[in-house]
């Protein structure tokens, strides 16, 4: 038989599946497509006999895709979270920055929240960088407005006037925990804008989307942490705007193949890179339901359907209607 690498791709899933065995393959067939399934079937239908070698390499190739696709699709605060771990060095004199949006996994915290009660650092030696803020647009010297959030002023505006050049400009805020959750929220409403877009639902809705959207953050931070903020501030809106309407966005760029057909896994296989919305939808979910078992009144239409969309497998299209029309 041929050697594995001289295998395509649908040749190598096929004897996967064999190696597999009928039960566990079955489990499989239920995430695919219909035609997915057909041209799987014939492909199992036409492979003749298999060395235990093929197998085996077969079987070891798709174990360490399965690891390199969680590093892709976690990345991020979770790769973050596993070198702090190992730190052994006191961490209480500190001044810790965090630029990562996302949430701690198995925490169901923003990473400050995750530093301060995992090493004991002062919420004053806290801060973290919110946007608007694209990489890419950094990286060629563009324009970029940033906020450094720290209670501790001083240390704020320090760190800012380091951050600060001819093409960033800076400023600062003291609402360090709004400006983390809403880093978070807005890759799930940027994911629901992807997810529109490629259901032709057009600007106009986009629009109200956005506005529904930003509407939703507030009340979830006032449930969080209920202090004064802006919400027309750049940190909040304009972050929001240029997560949800740009193509560089990678979390709009995920939800817009969602709404294109893509499974979770095809999408971030695809991708190859991070979209933090998809765990962010999970966690900002378990807190909403957290939150509401406290007698917290939150409504999250957005959240919700996101998370209908990515975990529970609804129809895309079905449940943006939905949400559309809730009393339909």
């Amino acid at each position: 038989m041929a050697k594995n690498e001289e295998f395509t791709g649908l040749q190598k899933a096929a004897i996967l599946l064999i190696t597999l065995g009928p039960e566990r393959s079955a489990d499989i067939f239920k995430h695919l497509k219909e035609d997915e399934i057909e041209e799987l079937t014939l492909e199992i239908a036409n492979t003749r006999s298999i060395s235990p070698q093929v197998k085996e390499d077969v079987l070891n190739e798709f174990y360490q895709i399965c690891l390199a696709q969680q590093y892709i699709a976690e990345g991020g605060i979770g790769y973050a979270k596993e070198l702090l771990d190992k730190v052994r060095v006191p961490m209480r004199d500190k001044f810790v920055v965090t630029a990562i949006k996302g949430v701690v996994p198995g925490e169901n915290t923003v990473f400050t929240e995750y530093v301060h009660r995992r090493f004991g650092v002062p919420e004053g030696q806290l801060a973290c960088i919110g946007g608007p803020s694209h990489a890419e647009e950094v990286a060629q010297q563009r324009l970029t407005y940033l906020t450094v959030g720290c209670t501790d002023e001083a240390r704020a505006q320090a760190f800012s006037n380091v951050l600060r050049s001819h093409y960033i400009k800076t400023k600062t805020s003291r609402d360090v925990v709004g400006i983390e959750y809403a880093a978070v929220l807005k890759n799930v409403y940027a994911i629901c804008a992807g997810i529109c877009r490629s259901l032709d639902f057009g600007d106009n809705f986009h629009a109200v989307l956005m506005t529904n959207a930003m509407q939703e953050m507030n009340a979830f931070l006032n449930a969080l942490n209920p202090i004064w903020r802006d919400m027309l501030d750049t940190v909040y809106l304009g972050d929001q705007l240029v997560t949800g309407y740009s193509r560089l966005s990678r979390n709009y760029t995920f939800g817009a193949m969602i709404g294109r057909g893509y499974t979770v896994k095809a999408a971030q296989a695809e991708m190859e890179m991070i979209a933090e919305g998809y765990f962010g939808t999970k966690c900002m979910y378990v807190i909403a339901q957290e939150l509401r078992s406290h007698h917290v009144h939150l409504h999250t239409p957005t959240l919700d359907t996101v998370y209908r969309i990515l975990y529970e497998r609804a129809n895309a299209a079905e449940a943006i209607r939905s949400m559309t029309n809730p009393g339909a």
